[in-house]
């Protein structure tokens, strides 16, 4: 009994094998000779590309969507990095304009010291300058303690530009040319003559054009011909003599046509002024 079990087992493991091996050369010979996969073979194909792109589409769509973000991140960091070379290029453009227009006034209030030898001069940074009083009023780093006072003349760029108006213990208040304020002090001027004689006058500003300086109260214009250089006169007791102004740069008619005006360009740098020289006029003078 035993022995018929066992040759059973044996006859059907061979038959199994060979029903499996009959279906698998079925199944050879049956796909080299279609032209297209059987049909529970390809649903099957089909089931499993389908699944497959289902579940490839959220993967794909969040890959791509992560690649995006570091792309953004990394073009916002290039951008913040070039807006950064920009910004720092400009500011070191503006510090070496700034730089060099003060080592120009420096040059300048060296020669200005060397020329005005009989003259006390203390240079200073002008330190404030308020845009409604750009023509009027500048504050300097130098007062009282420096030996600076009051009513003496300040020079930049080689001309003058104002005098001192107030003097504190470490700062200055400068009163410019330019300044439309009737009551200011305006400096005594003259010029050579083309018959080589003094012409007295004083220096005013138009009110319409603070960049505008006139030589005034001139007894004869017509003697004083452009390019000719105007100085201080030291009349009055309130400046030195012989600072220069400017040059005169052509003669117009006042606005009544009765007198002549002589329009003067500053020597003097007015408008960017950053280092000025104060003079101190001497009591031998």
């Amino acid at each position: 009994m035993k022995k018929f079990l066992q040759n059973k087992k044996i006859l059907v493991s061979f038959l199994t094998t060979l029903l499996v091996v009959i279906i698998l050369g079925i199944t050879v010979s049956l796909r080299s000779k279609r032209n297209s996969p059987l049909f529970f073979q390809k649903m099957g194909n089909d089931i499993i590309s389908v699944a497959s792109r289902v579940v490839n589409w959220p993967v794909s769509l969040a890959s791509d969507g992560i690649s995006n973000i570091n792309s953004i991140i990394n073009m916002q960091k290039e951008n913040d990095h070039l807006k950064s070379q920009v910004s720092n290029l400009a500011q070191t453009k503006a510090r070496n304009s700034s730089l060099e227009a003060e080592n120009k006034q420096l040059k300048s209030a060296l020669n200005l010291k060397n020329t005005l030898t009989t003259y006390t001069i203390v240079n200073a940074s002008v330190i404030s300058r308020s845009p409604d009083t750009w023509s009027d009023i500048l504050i300097i780093d130098k007062g009282s303690s420096s030996g600076i006072k009051k009513n003496q003349a300040v020079m930049s760029g080689g001309g003058v530009i104002g005098r001192i108006l107030e003097v504190n213990s470490a700062t200055s208040k400068v009163e410019l040319i330019t300044t439309t304020d009737k009551s200011a002090n305006r400096f005594s001027v003259e010029a050579d003559a083309a018959n080589g004689k003094k012409v007295h006058g004083i220096i005013t500003v138009n009110s319409d054009d603070t960049n505008s300086l006139y030589f005034t109260q001139v007894v004869d214009s017509k003697k004083l011909k452009k390019g000719a250089k105007v100085y201080t006169s030291g009349l009055g007791g309130r400046s030195p003599k012989g600072l220069l102004v400017g040059t005169v740069a052509k003669t117009t008619r006042d606005s009544f046509g009765l007198s002549d005006l002589i329009e003067i360009k500053p020597a003097g740098s007015i408008g960017d002024a950053s280092v000025v020289s104060v003079v101190e006029r001497k009591v031998s003078e």
